[in-house]
């Protein structure tokens, strides 16, 4: 049944889409906002090579993907996990698959049906979509609705509603929305905010000049990274690092990111050790490395015992003293465990995703800050890996906040 009752909902991506859609399907007027021409830029983008939605892995596992926040965002999939937010993707007709690495993609890997989809089934069931209106603040002389003020072509307009959901995304890919602006106007209303800070992120290295040109963009494959933080507990992965310009990223270093930022961030840098050969034990790379090589130079040795070539051999070219080639003991240890200095994140806005926010502290359990002011997506102080585990957090966290208005809008407005 339709009231009149209005919510503001601002931004549009995926938290605040899910956000709209709990309201209009209860019948509320819905205004959403965003800054961009169009919503879900960065939802797009993120699907660019393969939709990652989310994982098919264990509640238990799933859930320790979220770290230090899992106690916090445990209620938000109770209420809607990895298994309804695949059946809600089905709902729009569009079918998944699970990967062979547990990652679940809609059967074209493509991130534009769905988008396009869940769009229609919003304009049709009320959703009114206010492109291109930057959200600047509250206006000072506010009624007894919530006035919020945005920034047009056509210049300042304000629009007073009877509840909000923040969706403003985090501080990374500003060129899709996500700025962090909106940081200072809730500091400025006494909500508590911890720094936004770069996750799932490269680090910068400081590599020779010869080595940055020659290795720029090149992947060391099937690698084993590890370090151990501040109170002694070793993390490791194994997968693919992508060597840059300036030191390194890539699907295994975004899976440590968290922690290697912590520890630069305590120290100042973090040291890392990678294991070019983990499908080799020590004895065995020694008895490769210490065979006899005769005339051939040392490159044509290392990748004909042990298949160290191109960007492998350049890095421990790169890191290894001279006299370490002529010592088996040494360049084995090494193809072992080569030591690397990260110095620093790559910036901010670089970064996939973004760690800081709105703190679970000044929330309600409906993700309301203020009354009638409710947070949801990447702007709450939580951060996850990739693999569908930001997406499902995001879906998550918006169909909560929804519901969490509607939840306020009966209790304090006689909603029915």
């Amino acid at each position: 049944m339709k009231n009149n009752q209005r919510v503001a909902v601002i931004g549009g991506g995926p938290a605040g889409l899910m956000a709209a859609e709990v309201l209009a399907q209860s019948g509320v007027c819905v205004d959403l906002y965003d800054a961009m021409p169009t919503a879900g830029r960065k939802f797009l983008m993120a699907g660019k090579g393969g939709m990652n939605i989310t994982h098919a892995e264990s509640p238990d596992d799933f859930l320790s993907r979220y770290g230090a926040r899992s106690a916090e965002i445990k209620p938000l999939l109770d209420a809607f996990g990895p298994d309804a937010l695949r059946e809600w993707v089905h709902g729009l007709g569009i079918s998944t698959f699970v990967g062979s690495s547990g990652r679940v993609f809609p059967a074209d890997m493509k991130a534009a049906p769905l988008l396009r989809a869940w769009l229609h089934r919003l304009r049709e069931s009320g959703v009114h979509f206010h492109m291109r209106h930057r959200w600047c603040g509250w206006d000072a002389q506010a009624g007894e609705k919530a006035a919020l003020c945005f920034e047009t072509a056509a210049g300042r307009v304000t629009v007073q509603v009877d509840a909000v959901v923040l969706a403003l995304g985090g501080g990374s890919w500003a060129r899709l929305g996500s700025d962090g602006a909106w940081v200072s106007m809730l500091a400025a209303r006494g909500i508590s905010v911890a720094p936004l800070k770069p996750a799932n992120c490269g680090f910068d290295v400081g590599w020779s000049t010869h080595f940055a040109e020659k290795f720029a963009g090149h992947p060391l494959k099937s690698v084993t990274v590890s370090f151990t933080d501040s109170v002694g507990r070793v993390h490791a992965k194994q997968g693919d690092v992508m060597v840059t310009a300036s030191g390194i990223e890539g699907g295994l270093i975004y899976a440590l990111s968290a922690g290697l930022r912590d520890e630069i961030d305590a120290t100042g840098s973090v040291m890392i050790n990678i294991d070019l050969l983990p499908g080799k034990d020590l004895e065995r790379v020694l008895a490769e490395v210490d065979h006899p090589r005769g005339s051939r130079s040392m490159s044509s040795h290392l990748q004909s015992r042990a298949g160290i070539k191109g960007v492998k051999s350049g890095l421990l070219r790169e890191q290894l003293p001279r006299e370490c080639f002529e010592q088996p003991e040494r360049l084995a240890a090494a193809i072992k465990s080569l030591p690397l200095t990260l110095v620093a994140a790559r910036p901010l806005d670089e970064a996939i995703s973004s760690a800081g926010g709105v703190v679970f502290e000044a929330l309600d359990a409906h993700l309301m800050a203020l009354p009638g002011v409710f947070c949801a997506g990447e702007m709450l102080d939580w951060e996850a890996p990739t693999g569908g585990y930001l997406l499902t957090a995001c879906f998550a966290s918006g169909r909560v906040a929804g519901q969490g208005v509607l939840d306020w809008l009966k209790n304090n407005h006689d909603l029915a």
